[in-house]
């Protein structure tokens, strides 16, 4: 299979196999602990853990996406602020 067309670099291809891990992780706790542990956190709405995933995944995007336009292509503080910003997702939301 060519994939000469896109820019597999070693960021390209972690960040893939990192949502990948990700979603087979979330797939592992799903099958040991069904339901998705539902709560009502600060949202005020109930989430799931995939809902609680999705949410800090796109809010990590947005994280990166405003790095690159103010900041600039040094994206090692953005990662860090989105882990801190999935982490309080997963905590509050």
């Amino acid at each position: 299979m060519d994939l000469s067309w896109m820019a597999w670099t070693l960021p390209t291809a972690a960040f893939f196999i990192t949502i990948f891990l990700m979603l087979v992780g979330m797939g592992v706790w799903e099958y040991f602990s069904p339901g998705g542990n539902p709560r009502v956190g600060i949202l005020r709405f109930e989430t799931t853990r995939g809902d609680r995933l999705f949410v800090s995944l796109l809010g990590s995007a947005f994280i990166h996406l405003a790095w690159l336009g103010l900041i600039g292509p040094n994206l090692w503080w953005a990662l860090a602020l989105a882990v801190v910003y999935a982490i309080g997702v997963f905590r509050f939301v």
